[in-house]
């Protein structure tokens, strides 16, 4: 069965009393089936952000009671901070993370609508995915206003909720639901208490820009002149260019600038079809799927931008990072470090660990834990509170808890020299893979900068990567065939009294038979690739390593060997004459391919050593 999991991220309107967060957060997690992964209280902005996650129905019934529950702690009408809010639970969307479709979250989303305004009275409005109208999708819009401009706003015909009561509700506000990707709350510090020069930088950087500004007498772009377009002068608000009409400019906008100018216009409130003239004129910000503010936090002592990235695939924290530091130090200012509220998902920060371990000449292709430390230490986010990758990194790649990978090395030989028949041979092939795969890397990394070639370079760095990739495989392949040996144990103890129940039993036995073939199997051959990537480290790294690569390539056949013999002692009771035949063809092969390559390496890497030592 597909595992089926849904993360929601509701935001609350209060960060400063613990007792009622803890009422709300108490509430969501009374729901079984749904794990709280992170609890973000704010002083400043008077919010917290809560991210649980779980299947559908769960994560639907705690959402409902974690706005229920903020219905019952939190007055409104009393409520200040620096972040916007429209409500007591002011957003609530649901993000698909496995096995979900965003269709399934929009039907999350409309459900909890709708029993909210029914059972609570509370006026609801959809965004996002979700929006009963292309108008209501952008968050911001939704939200315009704020609490203060709500009950002005449910008088509006255009704004009449999309469930509940269409009155004001004082004490909750109104909560506004969706679906949506999955948005990375992440904001930038910056070494100032100035909320104007954060704001500044934040203008540059959103997607919907900022009022367009010329003749600047200082490093801030707010100090120029506000540009307006006019009949026969259209200025650019990111070059000096100035179109005669708006036709003109917005072909500029497109041609040299990569924007559409009535969309940026529309993210500004103005409907281009009805003219601009008179208007003010706009700049595109530099990122698509980003939003931002500046705000003073006064528990750092400092300002932020507060970054909203809503496809982070197309806009990375990285890269804005990277951007507002040299913003920043345009405006002699420094970034000291960012933070991120809530989850953060594997990949992002994987690929910014990569990317900095390659500007500092390093191997990106090393451990997982290392490449995230790296991106920890680059963007700076242990600045104003701990970064805990264990818990703010969603969908990180784990090990067993109570695998054989988890134990402490002596703790694995004791438990294989048990009277057990698991851990056996298959587990062990594959951890000696794994060994001659991971020496493989070492080797490749160790020489990097110093190949003398870049071709040889080349080499490397794929060789680290093939590595790292098979070394990565190969572990969990150690408790994949105790697993295998396990299923096969239990369908022999299967119940055989009747007919129906030896056949049942039989095709289960068959079935784990088959099984404890291919992993095996599976094993041999990433063991076969990581000899190959042993060899290729030898060929192409440091001298002074050969050893390291002999001895890799070498335990790396032994997992050949070993994930061969753990195939083919499982063939002879199976009854599926084509399986086997095939089976023992690719163990034959292997078997030769694998011996091949560990004479011929073998002879080379003896004759360079043979070399060294005469040398």
């Amino acid at each position: 069965m597909t595992h089926r999991v849904v993360e929601c991220v509701p935001n609350f309107s209060e960060g400063r009393d613990m007792a009622k967060i803890r009422a709300i957060t108490g509430a969501i997690e009374s729901v079984s089936g749904v794990t709280l992964h992170d609890v973000d209280p704010g002083a400043d902005t008077h919010r917290t952000v809560v991210t649980f996650t779980g299947d559908p129905d769960s994560v639907l019934e705690a959402a409902y009671r974690g706005v229920a529950a903020a219905a019952t702690v939190i007055d409104m009408r009393g409520h200040s901070g620096a972040h916007p809010r429209m409500g007591a639970c002011d957003v609530c969307p649901f993000v698909p993370v496995e096995g979900v479709s965003m269709e399934d979250c929009v039907d999350l989303a409309r459900r909890l609508g709708e029993r909210v305004g029914r059972e609570l009275q509370i006026p609801v409005y959809l965004y996002e995915h979700a929006a009963s109208r292309p108008e209501r999708r952008n968050l911001a819009v939704v939200r315009k206003g704020e609490y203060e401009g709500l009950e002005q706003k449910l008088k509006d015909a255009d704004w009449k909720p999309d469930f509940g009561p269409v009155r004001f509700n004082p004490a909750s506000g109104a909560l506004i639901t969706g679906a949506r990707e999955f948005l990375i709350a992440y904001n930038i510090t910056l070494n100032s208490r100035d909320k104007a020069h954060a704001s500044d930088i934040a203008f540059e950087l959103r997607q919907k820009g900022r009022v367009a500004r010329r003749g600047q007498d200082n490093a801030y772009y707010s100090s120029g002149r506000e540009q307006r377009y006019a009949e026969g002068s259209y200025p650019c608000g990111n070059c000096g260019f100035d179109g005669r009409s708006f036709e003109e400019l917005e072909r500029h906008g497109r041609d040299e600038h990569g924007y559409s100018l009535r969309d940026l216009l529309a993210l500004n409130d103005i409907d281009a079809a009805q003219g601009v003239a008179g208007q003010k004129a706009y700049r595109a910000g530099l990122f698509r799927d980003c939003k931002a503010i500046g705000w003073y936090v006064d528990a750092y002592k400092r300002v932020q931008i507060s970054i909203n990235l809503t496809n982070w695939r197309v806009t990375s924290p990285k890269d804005v990072l990277d951007a507002v530091r040299r913003l920043a130090g345009e405006r002699g200012l420094v970034v000291t470090g960012s933070e991120i509220v809530g989850l953060v998902p594997f990949q992002a920060l994987y690929e910014a660990g990569r990317a900095y371990l390659r500007a500092q000449g390093k191997s990106p292709f090393v451990p997982v834990c290392d490449v995230l430390e790296a991106a920890v230490f680059g963007m700076g986010l242990q600045d104003v509170s701990p970064f805990d990758i264990e818990k703010k990194v969603l969908g990180l790649p784990r090990a067993r808890a109570d695998g054989l990978m988890n134990m402490r090395c002596r703790d694995l030989v004791d438990e294989v020299s048990r009277d057990t028949p698991a851990p056996g041979g298959g587990s062990i092939a594959a951890l000696a893979g794994s060994l001659g795969a991971a020496l493989a890397s070492m080797v490749s990394n160790l020489t990097l900068g110093k190949a003398g070639s870049e071709e040889a370079e080349r080499q490397l760095l794929a060789t680290a990567e093939w590595a790292q990739r098979v070394k990565d495989a190969l572990v969990p392949a150690v408790d994949e065939d105790s697993e295998a040996f396990t299923a096969y144990m239990e369908a022999r103890r299967l119940p055989s009294a009747s007919a129906a129940e030896k056949a049942r039993r039989d095709e289960k036995i068959q079935a784990s038979l088959k099984h404890a073939v291919q992993v095996p199997l599976r094993t041999a051959r990433l063991c076969y690739e990581a000899m190959q990537a042993a060899e290729t480290a030898m060929r192409n790294g440091n001298p002074n390593s050969i050893t390291d690569a002999m001895v890799g390539f070498t335990i790396a056949f032994a997992g050949v060997r070993g994930g061969v013999w753990n195939a083919l002692v499982n063939l002879k009771d199976i009854t599926d004459a084509d399986f086997v035949g095939k089976a023992r063809s690719a163990c034959v092969g292997l078997t030769e391919e694998a011996s091949g390559l560990l004479e011929r390496a073998t002879r080379e890497g003896n004759a360079r050593l043979e070399a060294m030592l005469k040398s």
